[in-house]
Formats: structure tokens, C-alpha cells, sequence
């Protein structure tokens, strides 16, 4: 699925007149604070239910105004062809309002309001690329299992609901832990569900891990970097496979019970990013990371793109972070891919230094005071 229409109400400080995108390339500049990406930022919510900036939906209403809602409409995308749409015919149509005051989401796919961000987002896999993303490879294990996930939940369709459950269960398990007293019957009943539902996700996980290695080192096999042959990137179920996670979590009871909640288990998932040995934060250059984290980035589309799933990249002023050539090679992979993109700068783009042998069809807007005009 492309998004090709898009309307906002009270978003930041975005008109609320609608535009047309294209289903391939849409290249967005403007001055800073102009509203680039706050469009993304909205693109963001059909995909993703929040906004991949701030935690707080106050944030991003427009002052003044306590309801935003975000509008959009999706069709067959680079796929569209083959399926004997015309321009215009839209596949379908999705929705997201949030009252702030009184702290309500409403959701809708077709006009029917649905109950979960996953029955929204599953239909537009949204992946951003902006300076925070780098944290992947720098940041805490939580970055990467967020990463990982985001893949797991597009290839797995019950994912959703399992981690859903999980994180529930988790959350009883830690309750108890903090009391300072043990019921062991009822710790065995909690630690009995939390297993099932461990086995489960890291199962997805494993699988989705599996998907994305093989479309990495395909891509490494293209890259001419001296650290491509020492570099090994592992799954890390959060505890020691060799063991049941019932047996981690009895011997480990002491522990989990002095530290007041769980440290055994998905919750504690990772992917290790290792260069002979070393962790890739210790050994690799700023230069050397971005360049890992573009891999990682195009292989995910790799993985959806071969399950026939088209992804939105938001490529958030990355002309700050990556050099021509990075850039260069980032789009041309992701128009292989058939991806839709949309990429924001400051100054007006420059597509033939993007798109060197093939110049894809695109569209350009220029963005003024949250006014989209293309040009």
C-alpha cells in the first residue's frame, strides 16, 4: 500500500487542505519550521498511531485546540498497475483522531471504527529515517528490539496481539516481585503464562531475525567496507537458550524479587551488533554506524517487500547526517525496492544526484507556514 492522500485537522501547524502524493517519490523542502516534518510527522500516525518525535499527543496538537485528526488514503501503490487500478482509485481508507483532553483515540479503516493501531497500521508500513534512527546501533538494547519488532509485527500477523498479552502478564509478574513477598502457587500460575507467551514471541522473532539476516548479507556482499567480514549480527532471545525460562526464572527469583521486576525473558531481547568479537558501538566510527543502519533499514524493506508488502520510507533531513554517496545509495535502493518515499530538506533537491543512472518519476512540493505546493 502507497499513501496518496492526505488530510489533517489541528495537527501542529499543518493547513488542513488536502494533497496528493505520489505512490513512488515525494521530495518535500522548506525552511525550518516551515512544517516538512510535521507532514511526516502525520504520515507517521497512519502507520505508527503516535509520532516518532515527541511521546505526548499534546504536543502536537495546535495550540489552542484539544482534537487532531489525521485522514488517509491508500491504494495498490507501485503495485497498482498490475492490479488494473486507475490513478485515484483508492484501496482504502484510514483514520486517526485524538481527543487530548479527554485522552480518546478514535480509529478507522473504511469508515468502520476499529479497536487496535495494529488493524490501522498493518496497513502502511511506515519506517523513519531521520537523525534519531542512528541510536540503533549506539543506543540501549530497547532501540533494536523496537527495530526488530516493527518487522515481526509485518510479517507475523498475530504478533500484535501476543506481545500485546506478554507485556500484560509482565506487567502482573512485576507487581508481584515489588511486593517483597512471594506466593509461590501464584508466582508459578504468572511465570507459567509468561513462558508460553516468551516461547511464542521469541519464535516470530527468530523467524522474522532469519528473514532480515539472509537480505543483510546480501546487501554486504554489494559494500566494499574493509569491516564487512568481521562484522556478525546475533538474536538474543533476553535469557540463556540452552536453559528453560522456567528454570532462568526460578534461579533468578532472588534477584527479579531484590531489583523489583523481571529481568528474564523477551522483554530483555536484543540484537547484538558485534566487529571481531567487540561491540560494533566500541569498534565502528560515527561514519561506519550510519552506514549499518542504512543496511539494516533497506533490509527490512527487503524482508516486506518480498512478502509483496510496499513500505513508506520517511527520510527526515538526512542531508545533515549522510554524505551525497550514502544518500545516493539509500535512494536508489529503496526505488528498487519500489518503496514510497518521502524525503524533506532544506534547500530544493537535487534528484539527479539521488537517482544517478535511473531518474524515477517523483513529485515535489515546496513547504511554507504547513502549506504543501507542488511544484
Amino acid at each position: 500500500m502507497a499513501l496518496v492522500k492526505l488530510q489533517t485537522e489541528h495537527f501542529r501547524n499543518l493547513s488542513p487542505a488536502p494533497v496528493s502524493f505520489s505512490p513512488s517519490i515525494n521530495l518535500l523542502f522548506g525552511e525550518n519550521g516551515s512544517g516538512k516534518t510535521s507532514v511526516l510527522e502525520a504520515i507517521g500516525y497512519l502507520g505508527l498511531g503516535r509520532s516518532f518525535r515527541v511521546s505526548r499527543h499534546q504536543a502536537v496538537v495546535s495550540h489552542g485546540e484539544h482534537k487532531l485528526t489525521v485522514f488517509g488514503g491508500l491504494d495498490k501503490g507501485m503495485a497498482r498497475e498490475s492490479h488494473g487500478m486507475a490513478s485515484g482509485d483508492l484501496s482504502h481508507r484510514v483514520g486517526i483522531a485524538r481527543d487530548v483532553v479527554a485522552k480518546e483515540t478514535t480509529l478507522r479503516v473504511d469508515g468502520e471504527p476499529v479497536r487496535n493501531l495494529s488493524s490501522l497500521a498493518l496497513h502502511l508500513p511506515v519506517s523513519v529515517i531521520d537523525p534519531g534512527v542512528f541510536d540503533i546501533v549506539a543506543g540501549g538494547p530497547g532501540k533494536r528490539r523496537q527495530f526488530l519488532d516493527w518487522a515481526v509485527f509485518h510479517v507475523e500477523p498475530s504478533f500484535a496481539s501476543v506481545w500485546q498479552q506478554c507485556q500484560r502478564v509482565t506487567s502482573q509478574r512485576n507487581q508481584i516481585l515489588r511486593t517483597g513477598r512471594i506466593d509461590n502457587a501464584l508466582m508459578k500460575v504468572w511465570d507459567s503464562q509468561y513462558t508460553e507467551l516468551a516461547e511464542r514471541l521469541t519464535k516470530a522473532r527468530k523467524e522474522t531475525f532469519r528473514l532480515f539476516t539472509k537480505a543483510f548479507d546480501s546487501l554486504l556482499g554489494e559494500i566494499d567496507a574493509p569491516w564487512v567480514d568481521g562484522l556478525r549480527l546475533e538474536f538474543y532471545s533476553g535469557w540463556d537458550s540452552s536453559r528453560s525460562l522456567v528454570d532462568v526464572l526460578q534461579d533468578h527469583r532472588e534477584q527479579e524479587q531484590k531489583m523489583g521486576h523481571t529481568l528474564y525473558g523477551p522483554n530483555r531481547a536484543d540484537i547484538r551488533l558485534r566487529f571481531q568479537g567487540r561491540p560494533v558501538s566500541e569498534t565502528f566510527s560515527r561514519g561506519q554506524q550510519k552506514t549499518l543502519v542504512i543496511l539494516m533499514k533497506i533490509a527490512q524493506g527487503m524482508v516486506l517487500s518480498d512478502l509483496g508488502k510496499q513500505v513508506t520510507f520517511l527520510l527526515d533531513d538526512i542531508n545533515a547526517e549522510l554524505d551525497v554517496g550514502h544518500r545516493a545509495m539509500l535512494a536508489q535502493k529503496l526505488y528498487e525496492l519500489r518503496c514510497q518515499v518521502f524525503l524533506t530538506s532544506i534547500e530544493p533537491p537535487r534528484p539527479e544526484e539521488l537517482w544517478r543512472d535511473t531518474m524515477p518519476e517523483y513529485r515535489l512540493f515546496h513547504v511554507e507556514h504547513g502549506k504543501l505546493t507542488e511544484e
